[in-house]
């Protein structure tokens, strides 16, 4: 516009730029000599007609330049109101969609603290109820551990082993030492912890002295207790109790008792009593998964000589049934009891010093002897 401005003032200077006093030439060269008055004033109206025409010229094409511009400024305002409406609407869509989506997330977050909440109730009740569980369990494996701590081969507990009750009220017994770490072998030494039940003549006080290479041993071995021979307390033990205690005439069969006593995979049977009357039966008749359920007088499994078998004794979970004597099953329940009382010790649960147990583990290898001497108490039932 400003341009366009310049350019029609150029144009109306140049229609204005008049010569006032034209110079008046006459031929022959010379200086014509003033108008006359007449002359004069003809010639000013014809100036100032000029002047006026000329003028209305210029504003008719001023004024239509100006209408040019206004109408190029209207359609210009026309395109700028239609660019500002659309972007009007562009706006108004976008705050609506930004509303929406403003919504939809507020609905998700309510929806996932819901949830949330939902989850962490339900959360709380399971932690409850285990919490629950938990103290339950702590409670009944603090109880076994007050009867397991309350009992020793020396003092069963009745509680833990229900084999110590009467016959009337424990019924038919069944022990499985794996399962019970030969805790059922545990009865034949009730009344074989006194010298004094085995017929020997009673001793007002016993006297007892350590032996300093023995307790070495045991103390050497109690810093890493395991069943390895290695350690010279087992060795000692296996040559001097366990393996002469479990030396019977059956030697294939004996081996396998020991195999089966230190893999806590023996078990031990008594016999029902309620059966017909006493049968003899050889030793082959008595093996066997179904074997009598009676005591019979038999050949020993063990020791081969013909005796009253009231227990029998399997190994393993698929091995045979095999009778045993009364002296043999003694045997056998020294020695399990023995390794039920080393296990304890390597699992932690003898709460003693250490020469307390040390005492312990000489009377377990006395009853050893004891009862590979042919020392033991008859069963009752």
């Amino acid at each position: 516009p400003t341009r366009e401005r310049e350019a029609m003032f150029l144009n109306v200077r140049s229609l204005v730029d008049l010569d006032p006093e034209p110079d008046l030439r006459v031929e022959g060269g010379g200086q014509a000599g003033p108008p006359s008055g007449r002359a004069h004033g003809d010639l000013s109206l014809l100036r100032r007609s000029s002047l006026e025409d000329r003028e209305k010229e210029i504003r008719e094409k001023g004024s239509e330049i100006l209408r040019e511009q206004l109408d190029a400024a209207k359609k210009e305002l026309k395109l700028k109101d239609k660019e500002c409406e659309r972007l009007s609407q562009v706006r108004n869509q976008l705050e609506q969609e930004l509303e929406e989506l403003t919504a939809s997330l507020f609905e998700e977050a309510h929806k996932m603290v819901r949830e949330a909440n939902v989850k962490r109730a339900a959360s709380e009740k399971r932690l409850k109820e285990a919490q629950g569980k938990i103290d339950v369990l702590q409670a009944e494996v603090t109880a076994l551990k007050t009867l397991v701590l309350t009992s020793t081969p020396s003092s069963p507990n009745r509680q833990l082993h229900p084999q110590l009750q009467s016959p009337s009220t424990r019924g038919a017994y069944k022990h499985h030492s794996r399962n019970k770490s030969m805790s059922g072998t545990i009865p034949s030494l009730a009344g074989r912890a006194e010298p004094s039940s085995v017929s020997i003549q009673p001793v007002s006080k016993e006297e007892r002295e350590m032996d300093s290479v023995l307790y070495a041993e045991f103390l050497l071995w109690k810093e890493n207790p395991s069943l390895e021979r290695s350690s010279a307390f087992l060795s000692r033990v296996y040559s001097e109790d366990v393996g002469p205690c479990l030396s019977f005439t059956r030697s294939e069969l004996s081996q396998r008792v020991q195999s089966a006593v230190e893999s806590n995979s023996l078990t031990i049977e008594p016999v029902a009593v309620s059966a017909p009357p006493v049968v003899k039966a050889s030793a082959t008749e008595c093996g066997g998964p179904n074997g009598f359920r009676a005591a019979v007088e038999t050949k020993c499994a063990l020791s081969g000589m013909s005796r009253l078998c009231r227990h029998r004794i399997k190994l393993g979970d698929k091995g045979s049934y095999h009778f045993i004597s009364p002296s043999s099953r003694a045997r056998i329940a020294a020695v399990c009891n023995f390794f039920t009382y080393i296990r304890y010790i390597q699992q932690g649960l003898v709460r003693h010093d250490a020469e307390q147990m040390f005492w312990e583990v000489m009377r377990l290898r006395r009853e050893m002897t004891t009862a590979r001497l042919g020392f033991y108490v008859a069963d009752q039932g």
